[in-house]
């Protein structure tokens, strides 16, 4: 029997928001629950993780220094249980089994994260959101995602962005930015390139964990990359 695919998708919360710039737009969870769905009906086992910059960042929070630092990221925790239960909904609107899994404990709301459990899970072809980071201050949802990446045995990462991949500069604010399909964990940590935090990708380096960065609003993109093609989107691995 062929193992199934099993993927780690990381989408940002500033992208649920849509324009309004914060808050839940409706209309993008359900595009997004439906593209999950068309993943696990091709057999493919989905873990999620959401951020929660939509409603509050922990770092912003606290830049003013009235609200510290820990305890703006615990807020930020929360801000993604709101996210994770909302992709929720909008999953289970379309069909599909879904369990949230908290790093912090609220039992009335979601499951504890226990590993065992989400395998369990994912052995009957549920889908699992994994809310509350890593359940600890100063880290950050990009190192929560490849953290239980990693845990769950991921075949690989995919951050959903609103690009259709990494370039060596903002292609918002360059012209000649250039699109760089396969890049190494070094090169990745390059200040003026930011895939994710250095500590998610060195998790990812010493995990041989490959990353994939896409566009999250091309409909089918993620099967496609699942499926082989890499062409609308950019891989970090080893050499």
């Amino acid at each position: 029997m062929q193992k199934r695919k099993r993927v780690l998708v990381k989408f940002s919360g500033e992208a649920l928001s849509g324009n309004n710039g914060f808050g839940i737009d409706t209309s993008i969870l359900k595009f997004i629950a439906d593209e999950i769905k068309s993943l696990v009906t091709h057999g493919i086992e989905v873990g999620i993780v959401i951020g929660g910059g939509n409603i509050i960042r922990g770092v912003s929070a606290a830049k003013d220094g009235i609200i510290k630092r820990t305890s703006g990221d615990y807020m930020g925790m929360l801000a993604t249980v709101i996210n994770s239960v909302a992709m929720q909904e909008a999953l289970e609107h379309v069909g599909m089994e879904v369990r949230v899994q908290s790093a912090i404990k609220m039992e009335a709301i979601c499951e504890t994260f226990i590993v065992r459990r989400a395998q369990r899970h994912f052995e009957k072809e549920r889908i699992v959101i994994f809310a509350a980071g890593t359940g600890n201050p100063f880290f950050t949802t990009d190192t929560a995602a490849t953290l239980r990446a990693i845990e769950i045995g991921a075949d690989m990462i995919i951050k959903a962005t609103k690009v259709d991949g990494v370039y060596d500069k903002d292609p918002n604010k360059f012209l000649d930015a250039q699109k760089l399909s396969e890049l190494t964990y070094e090169r990745a940590m390059d200040d003026s390139i930011k895939v994710m935090d250095d500590t998610s990708i060195a998790l990812a380096k010493d995990n041989n964990l490959p990353i994939v960065v896409c566009n999250m609003f091309e409909k089918g993109n993620l099967l496609k990359i699942i499926e082989g093609n890499l062409e609308n989107c950019s891989i970090v691995k080893n050499k």
